[in-house]
């Protein structure tokens, strides 16, 4: 069973040259990559740098099918996941339906 499918996106090659030739590419935030280097950003995308570009994914899901006047989603960037949890006490998860991402 698949928990999630990750979402991606693709940024188009912004050439980084050093002398004659293109070695990599700049991401969205303007720093430098070389071909097929692979990082992990800050807002938890997986990202890797190929001759055509930027490609990165999302590694977690989006809980949606829960309830939401007991409970509240927290994304916590150390693990990269969602946690959901009782409003009235966080040390409580609650019961995930649907994931989507």
């Amino acid at each position: 069973v698949t928990l999630s499918n990750a979402s991606c996106f693709f940024q188009r090659l912004k050439p980084v040259i050093r002398g004659d030739e293109i070695i990599g590419s700049y991401d969205m935030n303007g720093e430098p990559h070389e071909f097929d280097s692979q990082w992990r950003t800050e807002d938890c995308l997986e990202c890797s740098c190929l001759r055509s570009g930027i490609s990165c994914c999302t590694t977690y899901g989006t809980p949606v099918n829960f309830d939401e006047e007991k409970c509240v989603s927290i994304f916590n960037k150390t693990a990269c996941a969602y946690e959901v949890v009782e409003k009235a006490d966080h040390s409580k998860t609650c019961e995930v339906h649907e994931w989507v991402g």
